[in-house]
């Protein structure tokens, strides 16, 4: 249980800590640090060769060893090696994300100590201590401002691209930068009790299964628990023979070496960046490889409102002038009211818009007091063309209603402004004891152009846009219905524990610590997330989702928990993502159908071989070189013509298993038929039947592959250039090596051109079993 700081406790003078008394909170609880908890590199290298695939692997390369098969138990070893090595090199992320974190902080703070105001490493900083904030300092630990004002920047937390004036009263956290003033505040939470701690906590915590891990541990177990079963009667069969143990033992290495998906997790990796490498030319970034993966079955994006839907940035939408006065003299009024180059962007959007309707005439400023957040008020003093001068206010109708004369309709016009979901400024003018309220100037960060758009297309591609903002409800519903997002809306803020999160299309008042409930809410019910966020708030909420988007405005926090990087404002680096995440998952489906139907069909052949020929088909050695040549040149299908999915793309693996056993079967029927022909009608010995094995396995191998890349008939559409290329080194090696006779015996030239056309044949017969097993399992791909 985490012990809670005593901030409030009446001891602590207005003149700041003791020493001792600073000392004494510091071994109660801890320096203001976040701690380091990053994994050793070597542990997880290590990790990378405890996995299914690894297993497999590793038994292989144990009886080769004990076999005396040195070469192909290092042919077996790199194997592992290469894909244990691809695994490592894309891991790290959350511990980057945290580096990040911990970069932003201050490294040392203005505290007063006994008295006596002095700088100390941020790290000794103690609840209850006095410290002072000023221009350009990082403020070092949550805090409360006690006197002063500031101008604070919280963008490296929320995201929120505005500075926030803050006064008496106001919290602000670790990490935050002061742009304007100075203020004595005093320190409330330090270390992992702070926003920037929690969130560093939550990081570490955050995690989800990815489609990769979940899909490669479901293959290797189907196709154990299948072929497992086999080399059990394969050996029982062998023991029947009364084989010498030295022949069952190779017969045993072979039937392994056949059922491992060797290169599956390469290919995974290898999609993936060839995916990722085509994103990045279309403005995204993936962060992680994992995330093109996931990009293809969100079937919920929760977008941010401020950056992605909107513009993020403040415009004057609506000027409501006071009776005989024009929209151009009140804007005016109040861009005289206004900062000029400032970082305030109300002001800056006033003084645009006052740009475009200028008047004649018009008012000399005098003086300018910046917007006070007590009063709610900014104010000038203007001289008229005639000499006079007049005072102007612009800031929150109640401060400037006070201020002026009444007028009967004005609280219509505020009320009728703020159901659009505007932000409602009001302007007054006049001697500085007479002002009279001159208009009101609206404003908003409007919809991008293109944002109804693009949730039209994400619709229709299957994926439900849900809305997440800040915002009041009234600004959310607005933004909301001209972007296309329609449903019910939660405005209550923390998320409940056992929340419906599927049922609601906008949550409004969200703050940023809520948007991680909100993941783990909505993938209970059972959905593949993808999350938008900018602030290092949203860091746990963008690594917890399938899909963690940072938008073009993150911050580096944000953006190094995210799998995507936006570079672009809006929607459209989203629905690219989805797209070629969708065509990624072609890629990988083609190659695990091929390698589940194949796979099967070799340990079978394996089984019929013996029982047809009373000896192993195939040698380790021989196995080996059809795991190189078949596994990992089929790879090139990473680079395959494919059509992206036009719905999420989810993992159904018992029904793939399923569709490979049956067509792995049709496989094995052409493979059993090839062997019976070479022996019982060409009298072939065991040498040239072994030779035959390869060829046959080779050339079916290849009908496999093409019919395995299209879901509908195989030649609805054009293979990619390096698959073609990859099948033909297949073929040219095999032909070369079985005409020759190196590693094997030789075979005449008219047995293998009669093997490859009854291959060609083969395929027809097998895609029309395909599109027959895939109409009656519904697989879709």
């Amino acid at each position: 249980m985490t012990t809670t700081e005593n901030f409030s406790s009446p001891d602590t003078p207005l003149t700041g800590l003791s020493s001792g008394e600073a000392r004494r909170r510091l071994e109660q609880f801890g320096p203001n640090a976040i701690v380091d908890v990053a994994p050793h590199p070597l542990r997880r290298a290590m990790l990378k060769l405890w996995a299914p695939v690894p297993w497999m692997l590793e038994a292989a390369i144990v009886l080769q060893l004990a076999l005396g098969d040195y070469v192909e138990a290092g042919v077996v070893a790199s194997l592992l090696i290469f894909n244990s090595a691809l695994g490592f090199f894309q891991e790290g992320r959350a511990q980057a994300t945290l580096d990040a974190l911990k970069s932003r902080l201050a490294l040392v703070a203005s505290v007063r100590r006994d008295g006596i105001w002095t700088t100390v490493p941020a790290a000794t900083l103690v609840s209850g201590d006095l410290v002072k904030l000023s221009l350009g300092a990082v403020v070092a630990a949550d805090v409360r401002l006690i006197e002063g004002a500031i101008l604070v920047d919280q963008s490296m937390l929320t995201g929120e691209s505005l500075p926030i004036e803050a006064g008496a009263g106001f919290e602000t956290y670790a990490g935050a930068l002061v742009r304007r003033g100075e203020s004595v505040a005093m320190v409330i939470a330090t270390g992992e009790r702070t926003k920037f701690g929690r969130t560093a906590e939550l990081v570490r915590s955050a995690k989800v299964e990815t489609s990769q891990q979940k899909t490669i541990l479901h293959v290797v177990r189907n196709l154990a628990l299948f072929n497992g079963a086999v080399t059990l009667l394969l050996t029982a069969y062998a023991l029947m023979l009364h084989m010498p143990i030295v022949d069952i033992l190779p017969l045993v290495l072979v039937a392994v070496l056949a059922s491992i998906p060797v290169a599956l997790p390469s290919m995974f990796t290898l999609a993936a960046t060839v995916g990722a490498r085509a994103l990045a030319r279309q403005g995204v970034l993936p962060t992680s490889l994992s995330a093109v993966d996931e990009a293809a079955g969100i079937d919920i994006l929760c977008a941010d409102k401020t950056g992605t839907l909107t513009c993020n940035a403040l415009a004057v939408m609506s000027v409501r002038p006071m009776p005989g006065l024009d929209e151009g003299y009140v804007l005016g009024l109040a861009a005289l009211a206004s900062s000029d180059g400032g970082q305030d962007s109300v002001d800056a959007a006033i003084r645009a818009a006052a740009l475009r309707k200028p008047i004649t005439d018009a008012p000399e400023l005098i003086a300018f007091i910046p917007f006070d957040p007590a009063a709610k008020l900014a104010e000038a003093t203007a001289r008229l063309g005639n000499g006079a001068l007049i005072r102007v206010v612009k800031g929150a109708f109640s401060a400037v209603q006070r201020l002026s004369s009444s007028q009967p309709d004005a609280s219509c016009i505020v009320d009728e402004l703020e159901a659009k979901g505007f932000r409602v400024l009001a302007v007054a003018s006049g001697p500085s004891e007479k002002l009279q309220l001159k208009g009101f100037i609206a404003l908003s960060d409007p919809p991008r152009e293109d944002s109804a758009a693009l949730v039209a297309e994400l619709t229709g591609l299957g994926i439900r846009t849900v809305m997440v903002t800040g915002d009041a409800r009234t600004t959310a519903e607005v933004v909301a219905g001209s972007t296309g997002i329609t449903g019910a809306v939660w405005a209550t803020s923390p998320l409940p524990e056992n929340l419906q999160a599927n049922k609601y299309s906008i949550f409004a008042g969200v703050l940023p610590e809520d948007k991680y409930r909100l993941v783990k809410a909505l993938q209970k019910c059972g959905h593949i997330v993808g999350m938008c966020g900018d602030g290092a708030n949203d860091a746990p909420a963008l690594r917890q989702a399938h899909m963690g988007i940072a938008v073009s405005t993150a911050t580096d926090v944000a953006k190094s928990a995210a799998g995507i990087v936006l570079t672009e404002p809006g929607l459209s680096g989203i629905v690219a993502s989805v797209k070629e995440g969708r065509a990624t998952y072609q890629r990988v489906f083609t190659y695990t159908l091929r390698s589940i139907i194949h796979k099967v069909a070799q340990v079978l052949f394996l089984a019929s071989g013996l029982f047809m020929t009373g000896q192993a088909i195939l040698t380790p050695m021989l196995m080996v070189l059809m795991m190189v040549l078949g596994d990992f040149l089929a790879m090139s299908s990473s680079t395959d013509n494919v059509r992206p999915s036009p719905r999420p793309s989810v993992w159904r693996i018992g029904k793939l298993t399923v569709a490979g056993i049956i067509l792995g079967l049709f496989d094995l029927l052409f493979c059993v038929s090839s062997l019976a022909t070479g022996k019982y009608m060409l009298g072939l010995d065991i040498a040239a039947l072994r030779t035959l094995t390869v060829v046959t396995l080779v050339f079916s191998g290849q009908a496999v592959f093409y019919v395995s890349r299209e879901r509908q008939h195989f030649w609805s559409s054009r293979p990619g250039r390096w698959l073609l290329a990859s099948s033909a080194i297949d073929l040219m090696i095999v032909v070369v090596l079985a005409i020759n006779g190196i590693l094997m015996t030789a075979l005449p030239v008219s047995i293998l051109a009669s093997l490859f056309v009854s291959a060609i044949v083969f395929a027809f017969l097998l895609d029309a079993a395909k599109i027959a097993v895939f109409r009656r399992l519904e697989i879709e791909g």
